[in-house]
């Protein structure tokens, strides 16, 4: 009987053991080791992560655009991030050294979607998206990457910055200013560029005989030096500045409310988001006049939603007026309706294709009257 009763429970206990251990293999949790709990989370949403340069998210700028756009998609604002670390997260890169590691390290987290912003993002993601292609990529201006793997966002931004330079001459002329206007580029590329050269066609456009000065930072995070070179320019009766440079960007906006605080009549002109707050000099007066609004907000959601879809692919996506890619602000009570009126007809005007924007240095330099010694480059 002992015997008997000693063989019975050794069986028991075996069975036990079986379910227990087969229980352990069915829970994804209890067999992950530790180094896993980093990994994107399971969620009913599909996951992003959002690598930036240096400026990070609050460049207010380039990159708060683009975090905007994760923020709008998965019914988020800035100020309540209740999924953030869950389907979404942002990863900013100090040094660009750290490029190949922070995609490498969100490729082995199992994101669905990575995202990049920039063109100086372009060779290190053609090198780790070339060995993961089930990964999903996106980069943000760059249209020169291959790969089926890869979405590539590109932008009209010569349309957009046309409009804003018409805006800002339009606005000067309004006030019987001197038709002087400068541009502070970030780092020189084909991208600045095509800001560069279409603001001066917008420009041109109302002031056929505007001058034109153009400096170029060469970083994307230095406003010290784009506020030095606003303050030499407005006190050479330059009358409105245009900013593509990040963060550097932000030193122009700074000087400008200095002066307008102090009664000058001179203008910042934003860039990529409406910086109409940023320029606050008073409860409710802006130094930036108006901003070139370049939605990558709307290109985030796209990818996403394509990802969402099953329909993501490795295609170049040009966000152009027609596709509201681009466009400008017009939160600045300054900008009068006479002058938005005006703004709309040129906006249609390049939609239909009456008006055609060059987007290069070379292609504009053949028009008449465009200035043949501005620093922008087309490489």
């Amino acid at each position: 009987m002992k015997k008997t009763y000693f063989c019975m429970v050794l069986a028991v206990l075996a069975v036990a053991f079986v379910f227990l251990a087969g229980c352990q293999r069915s829970s994804p949790a209890a067999s992950a080791p530790a180094a896993q709990s980093q990994q994107a989370p399971a969620s009913s949403d599909i996951s992003v992560r959002l690598l930036t340069d240096a400026t990070g998210i609050d460049d207010k700028s380039f990159n708060a655009a683009a975090w905007r756009g994760i923020l709008e998609f998965y019914g988020d604002t800035w100020t309540h991030t209740t999924k953030r670390g869950t389907a979404y997260e942002v990863v900013t890169a100090q040094t660009q050294d750290m490029y190949i590691p922070n995609l490498r390290q969100a490729t082995d987290e199992g994101y669905d979607l990575i995202v990049t912003t920039g063109f100086t993002w372009a060779d290190a993601l053609g090198e780790v998206a070339g060995g993961n292609p089930r990964q999903n990529y996106m980069i943000v201006d760059v249209d020169w990457l291959s790969g089926s793997n890869v979405m590539q966002a590109a932008y009209a931004e010569h349309e957009g910055s046309y409009l804003v330079g018409a805006a800002a001459a339009l606005k000067a002329k309004e006030d019987g200013a001197n038709p002087r206007f400068g541009f502070i580029g970030g780092v020189p590329g084909a991208v600045i560029t095509k800001f560069e050269v279409g603001f001066v066609q917008g420009v041109l456009s109302v002031s056929p005989d505007a001058q034109i000065v153009d400096y170029y930072v060469n970083s994307w995070g230095e406003p010290a030096l784009a506020k030095t070179q606003a303050k030499n320019w407005y006190d050479s009766g330059v009358y409105a500045i245009y900013s593509a440079a990040g963060g550097s960007g932000n030193g122009t906006i700074a000087q400008a409310k200095e002066y307008r605080a102090a009664g000058r009549n001179v203008w910042a002109i934003g860039v990529d988001s409406d910086q109409h707050e940023e320029g606050l000099y008073t409860a409710s007066d802006s130094a930036v006049l108006t901003s070139m609004l370049k939605r990558v907000e709307n290109s985030l959601i796209y990818a996403l939603q394509a990802v969402k879809n099953n329909t993501f692919r490795g295609e170049i996506v040009t966000f152009d007026l027609v596709k509201e890619g681009v466009g400008y602000s017009t939160t600045n009570p300054a900008l009068s309706n006479t002058i938005v009126t005006q703004l709309e007809a040129l906006k249609q005007r390049i939609i239909s294709g009456d008006i055609r924007v060059a987007a290069t240095n070379a292609q504009a330099k053949l028009l008449p009257g465009f200035p043949q010694d501005l620093k922008a480059i087309d490489d």
